[in-house]
């Protein structure tokens, strides 16, 4: 069993971030995609922020669980069809 590191949690962030900035949106200005896929992406920013709260506060159980929790709603997002991830299926669990 791996030790879970400081610098697992940042490599997790940092695979988050990436996932986050490389998906671009796919769904119509106005729509009701749009509002759900704001929704969503709001979620993975809100608990990519929980992540880096509970790392600053040494709690790397909760971090770790929080940045898998951001990311796993960036990849929803690519995986309904909602984001555009660009064929990256090392970031996104690809449709």
């Amino acid at each position: 069993m791996e030790e879970l590191t400081v610098e697992r949690v940042q490599e997790a962030m940092d695979i988050t971030d990436a996932a986050r900035t490389k998906a671009t949106p796919l769904v119509a200005p106005g729509s009701d995609e749009e509002r759900r896929l704001n929704d969503m992406l709001r979620m993975c920013d809100d608990y990519r922020k929980d992540a880096a709260h509970f790392l600053e506060a040494g709690d790397l159980v909760r971090a770790f669980g929080a940045v898998y929790y951001a990311h796993a709603w960036v990849d929803a997002g690519v995986r309904i069809g909602w984001l555009d991830g660009h064929g990256d299926d090392e970031l996104f669990t690809l449709p």
